[in-house]
């Protein structure tokens, strides 16, 4: 019996040591894997010893981490899912996690400190406040209509920013940078759209002020990072860890950045950060290739009762049509990178999907695609129309979400909501049966394309054939065109 347990890599550095100089808001699985981890590197090589990170949050969710980690020093096990042996380490770059409160005092006064220099955020795609109908900032939104109101007590990320800012201009002291960590095409505009359109509600003169003053660099960050469940909580006691949130995720990590930070920042390019002014390049051609990618592969499987993405991936006909839009529809249409050769960088995608240790999820892939197809598919979409290129995989793509939306599998196995639309998206997907177009008609996933006949005749054609004669013989008709 084989009794050995395998090594944990700790921090090296004494954590007695470490003074703030991060507020992080959101601290879900992709920070402990991705920034912190960033940070953690930088401070094992005696480095960044006055750049640690305070945890912060405004949701319940929040005030659950909060509690877990509180009981383990804030240390975060991170295991790194490689096919040729799984590795665990603690990462100690957090040094604490300040009180989840109605009104963000604590974490207000937390940001309004002096050594406080970068704010950073996870708070999902969906937690900017866009408007579906526009893609704009959402000055309407019952959160962001309450912080407008009530500016001394706010509920969103972005109301306590503006306090802390405000507390720092009354006292002289240099704003910090807002960074956004999260998977948004331009998420630093993003940022400073909801922080500035917040104040102006409210402040019009203080919004010029942040505006002009308050630095929010667009990133480009990537690393699949699952949800923690029975499987990763049983993975941190193999390396004896009781963790109850550990983090799993793949080898694969990057991170590309605006180097604009006026308050200063750590010195993460010695750890692998690429610093550009180019980001939009990198982000474009993420979001088109692997999240495209994802989108791809997500409801084939979904349909085909996959429960696993790399079991998705073995599977000759989704990979058959990852590889024939990817290469006809998407690659064609990405930017120029560079030092990136666009063919290598797919087959890179291809060999992260592929690795069974990640244990992703197809229904992960499928969740909230009325956020996630506008931004992944539809953009490829727009330029293969424009470029009177072939269209057929990606109308594919939308028949395939189309027909997941109606809420069965094709062996009829009832799909659970996967979507905070679920209940608009499958009653339009079941119309869609007999009257295809009114799903193109989605305004806010499709904007204007509805009107062009080519998709409209393509799409029907797909859609038609999947409900006729399933998933698996309408992607062999596909592959064989």
């Amino acid at each position: 019996m084989n009794t050995h347990t395998p090594t944990v890599a700790l921090p090296t550095y004494d954590r007695r040591r470490l003074t703030p100089g991060i507020v992080h808001i959101g601290l879900g699985n992709f920070h402990r894997a991705h920034m912190a981890v960033y940070l953690d590197d930088l401070m094992n090589m005696g480095e960044a010893q006055d750049w640690a990170i305070l945890g912060a949050g405004v949701r319940d969710g929040d005030a659950r981490m909060r509690d877990a980690l509180l009981t383990q020093d804030c240390l975060s096990t991170v295991i790194e899912l490689d096919p040729t042996g799984k590795r665990a380490r603690r990462v100690g770059s957090m040094i604490d996690f300040l009180p989840v409160e109605a009104d963000s005092a604590a974490l207000i006064a937390a940001m309004a400190r002096p050594e406080i220099r970068i704010v950073s955020l996870t708070v999902t795609e969906g937690g900017y406040f866009i408007a579906a109908a526009t893609g704009a900032f959402d000055p309407t939104a019952p959160d962001i209509a309450h912080d407008a109101a009530h500016p001394g007590a706010p509920v969103t990320a972005f109301g306590a920013i503006l306090a802390a800012l405000r507390l720092r201009r009354e006292a002289g002291i240099a704003p910090f940078t807002v960074m956004s960590c999260d998977n948004l095409p331009g998420n630093g505009h993003v940022t400073q759209a909801a922080v500035v359109g917040l104040a102006r509600l409210s402040d019009p003169d203080f919004a010029d002020w942040v505006q002009a003053h308050v630095a929010f660099p667009n990133g480009m960050v990537d690393r699949i990072t699952p949800a923690t469940g029975p499987h990763e909580r049983a993975l941190a006691v193999e390396f004896g860890l009781n963790d109850p949130v550990p983090v799993t995720c793949e080898p694969f990590r990057q991170w590309v950045v605006e180097d604009h930070f006026p308050a200063g920042r750590p010195a993460w390019e010695k750890v692998g950060v690429t610093f550009t002014p180019h980001v939009h390049a990198y982000e474009a051609m993420k979001i088109r290739i692997l999240n495209g990618g994802h989108a791809i592969i997500a409801y084939p499987g979904g349909l085909m009762d996959i429960d696993y993405v790399h079991e998705a991936m073995r599977h000759p006909l989704i990979t058959g049509l990852l590889d024939k839009v990817e290469r006809e529809e998407v690659i064609p249409y990405v930017a120029p990178v560079p030092n990136t050769d666009l063919g290598q960088y797919y087959d890179t995608i291809r060999e992260r999907f592929s690795n069974p240790e990640v244990a992703d999820t197809e229904r992960r892939l499928c969740l909230d695609g009325s956020n996630r197809q506008p931004k992944f598919i539809v953009p490829s979409l727009r330029d293969a129309l424009a470029a009177d290129g072939s269209i057929d995989g990606l109308c594919l793509v939308s028949a395939l979400w189309c027909r997941y939306c109606a809420g069965t599998t094709d062996s009829g196995t009832v799909i659970a909501p996967n979507d905070p639309n679920w209940d608009q998206l499958q009653a339009l997907a079941i119309e869609a049966r007999q009257s295809p177009a009114v799903w193109l008609g989605m305004a806010a996933v499709y904007g204007d394309l509805d009107q062009n006949t080519r998709l409209q005749e393509r799409f029907a054609h797909w859609l038609n054939m999947l409900w006729a004669e399933g998933t698996e013989a309408t992607l062999e008709t596909y592959l064989a065109s």
